[in-house]
């Protein structure tokens, strides 16, 4: 892999590669300020817990939410998502941690409130979608 990630379990290359993918399409979703395709990196049945602290359960839950919020007050908020850790719970079923950085339009860091985020990503008909997760924020200053 081409970042650091520490892997625990005997997690194949080509299932590391394809979680990545998924934290790498939320970023870009989010970046673009797409909540369809936000939501689709989700699996239809899911629980998740934003950064605001607020559950969403569903894949219809969390577009409907992202839809105004990135008109609103994410319409601003870019960030770089990198995977930290693998963890294997079970066959396809993936727990992962990933830091997020705050970032300009173009990808440049900045100051501002970062994140750690720990989904569990699972292998579903589908694909690879997150199942579950939870978005905390948390500044260094």
């Amino acid at each position: 892999m081409a970042q650091d990630i520490l892997v625990v379990g005997d997690i194949p290359a080509e299932t590391q590669a394809a979680v990545v993918d998924v934290v790498k399409a939320l970023e870009k979703a989010f970046n673009d300020k797409d909540p369809i395709a936000l939501s689709e990196q989700f699996a239809e049945q899911t629980s998740w817990t934003n950064a605001a602290g607020k559950r969403l359960d569903g894949r219809k839950a969390i577009a409907e939410f992202s839809a105004p919020a990135m008109q609103t007050f994410l319409r601003d908020a870019y960030a770089r998502y990198d995977v930290v850790k693998l963890l294997e719970l079970a066959p396809d079923v993936i727990a992962v941690n990933v830091t997020q950085t705050p970032t300009d339009s173009g990808g440049t860091p900045v100051k501002g409130t970062q994140g750690t985020a720990f989904y569990v990503i699972a292998k579903r008909h589908d694909g690879w979608k997150i199942v579950a997760g939870q978005n905390t924020p948390y500044t260094t200053e």
